[in-house]
């Protein structure tokens, strides 16, 4: 196991920073020089000026077309983005329409972003790169691994000729099942031929990632990991994932250990496209269901060493149970910090799951959240100051603009090794509740969830908040999901809730006085609910299993009804 922890440095030496804005530059350059000739860069109102200012200039040679890009190239959000993507949904989509829109050549996957806020899926075009996407690396080998990842899609987009001749077939899929068949160069078309494969290293055949019922996709995967005992490793795109899977072998313990000994499948939901794949022997001592017992998960696998999944910021929250049944030698890796856009940290450390240092796959630039959000605030990577937060701004292979990434980050200093910024994940921009009195932030929110949760009171692994208006005065408002018993100090975790609260802003104090806000509600929903959640909310929106999550911040009316209707106790004082 690696016992050389990188430290970040709170300054700069002078070489570091010499080499940091060498490479900046250099990767701003290529970025240009890629992309300058495509269709929207020849045709975007962001670019305009920036395109009139380099007209005669060597786009491969003048390093001034760089300081015209950072002068004349303001950030921007999906909307400048998404009138060129719509040629995409097209029917037919032409090639001649298509070809060289963002980067050169077609798109090779078009991942769907994960839908938090409830809105429609962003959609974004991703291009082939010579190097795909990866994480920072594990810190330790294994050998078997469970794969709890989709490689199912949508019905792609199919590029014909004017004669209607096609051209490429491109997947609609999760950014993760994008990513994973980019890395391992499968096209859609020899899908067929992999589906009774066990990849070497991994537990389940090739067809298990096609099951989109969102209970049966994490069954059949519980299935094939229980039946192997010498697993090391679980890779899931997001350690709630790993836990909805917990419960749900919790649900069919003795189904599965019937499978199990019997070597036949179960007659779970939507499985028939891929059940002729599908053979299971081996067999599994009597252990009990995953929440029997603390550290069940080695008791199952001893061999198990490993899990590997997102599991930073309000992911965080769900690592005690995760703890709990993994036990305490399982390492928990948490990669990377990557969004629909772009890649843009890997981990520092490789057991360190909050701290990530800044990628090079990518140009990534920041806005200042403690100014006024003009262009003129973009910051380059020697700018950040430890300690202070900002808006990661990026600019890819897949597209010359300056995309506003919605999360919030605070910079830690920088790696001693490269001068690169190193930053902990803070919140997301957006998610946020704008109360008369007061704006409650994801961070708020993590603080108060962190203030109430306990063995004395609840132990929470999942939260959604919303406003809470259904009386006199309003107040903020928790679904929760809870392991465990309810504590003996229960009643005060509503207190402890708005003591937490009231110390991120006086405001609250003062508008609890005089009657205007009220104590926070805590309403317990009923376990497994916030698992079936995203598979509703999969299934109502055609988006991939795994890839949608629980907003910190729930605004959705029709998800708060769904989710009310599934409380089974609400805490009193």
């Amino acid at each position: 196991m690696p016992t050389n922890t990188v430290h970040p440095i709170t300054a700069l030496t002078p070489g570091l920073e010499a080499a940091l804005r060498e490479d900046t530059d250099r990767r701003l350059g290529n970025l240009i020089a890629g992309n300058i000739n495509t269709r929207y860069a020849r045709s975007s109102s962001q670019l305009s000026d920036f395109c009139l200012a380099i007209k005669d200039k060597d786009v491969q040679n003048d390093e001034s077309i760089l300081s015209d890009f950072r002068r004349l190239v303001s950030p921007t959000n999906y909307e400048s983005y998404r009138p060129f993507f719509k040629k995409f949904n097209s029917h037919p989509c032409r090639s001649s329409e298509v070809e060289n829109m963002f980067a050169p050549g077609l798109p090779i996957y078009i991942p769907l972003s994960s839908s938090t806020s409830g809105k429609k899926s962003k959609q974004f075009a991703k291009y082939f790169r010579s190097q795909p996407y990866v994480g920072g690396p594990p810190p330790l080998h294994v050998r078997t691994t469970s794969l709890v990842h989709t490689f199912a899609y949508r019905d792609p987009v199919v590029v014909v000729t004017d004669l209607r001749e096609v051209v490429k077939t491109i997947p609609l899929c999760n950014g993760s099942t994008g990513l994973v068949r980019a890395r391992n160069n499968w096209s859609t078309e020899s899908d067929e031929t992999r589906m009774v494969c066990i990849l070497p290293g991994h537990v389940a055949p090739w067809a298990t990632g096609f099951i989109i019922h969102h209970r049966s996709f994490l069954l059949i995967h519980a299935l094939f990991s229980l039946a192997n005992i010498s697993l090391e490793g679980i890779n899931v795109s997001f350690l709630v994932i790993f836990l909805d899977m917990v419960h749900r072998i919790e649900e069919e313990w003795s189904t599965l250990i019937s499978s199990i000994r019997s070597g036949t499948i179960p007659d779970f939901e939507q499985i028939g496209h891929v059940r002729a794949y599908l053979e299971v022997t081996d067999e599994l001592e009597r252990i009990g269901p995953p929440l029997s017992s603390a550290g069940w998960a080695q008791r199952v696998w001893p061999n198990l060493k490993l899990c590997t999944s997102i599991c930073s910021g309000t992911f965080a929250a769900a690592i005690p149970q995760a703890r709990s049944v993994l036990g305490p030698n399982v390492v928990l890796h948490n990669p990377w910090y990557i969004c629909t856009e772009c890649l843009i940290g890997r981990n520092l450390n490789p057991e360190d799951t909050e701290t990530f240092v800044v990628v090079t796959d990518e140009l990534i630039e920041f806005l200042d959240m403690t100014e006024e959000q003009t262009h003129g605030e973009v910051l380059q990577a020697w700018d950040l100051q430890p300690g202070k937060f900002y808006q990661p701004v990026s600019t890819t292979q897949d597209g010359l603009w300056r995309c506003l990434i919605d999360d919030v980050i605070q910079a830690a200093g920088f790696d001693p090794r490269n001068g690169l910024p190193v930053f902990r994940y803070s919140r997301r921009k957006n998610p946020e509740i704008r109360l008369p009195h007061a704006l409650i932030t994801e961070a708020d929110l993590l603080s108060v969830i962190y203030a109430f949760s306990g063995e004395d009171t609840v132990e929470v692994q999942e939260f959604t908040a919303v406003v809470d208006d259904r009386k006199f005065p309003m107040s903020l408002g928790f679904f929760v999901s809870i392991t465990g018993n309810i504590g003996p100090n229960v009643k005060l975790a509503r207190q402890k809730a708005f003591a937490a609260l009231a110390a991120t802003s006086e405001e609250h104090q003062i508008a609890f006085d005089i009657d205007e806000f009220g104590l926070p509600t805590i309403h317990v929903v009923k376990p497994g609910t916030f698992a079936d959640y995203r598979r509703w909310r999969g299934e109502s929106m055609n988006v991939g299993v795994g890839q949608i999550k629980l907003p910190a911040v729930l605004t959705d009316p029709k998800a708060q009804e769904w989710i009310a209707e599934r409380v089974m106790m609400e805490l009193s004082l």
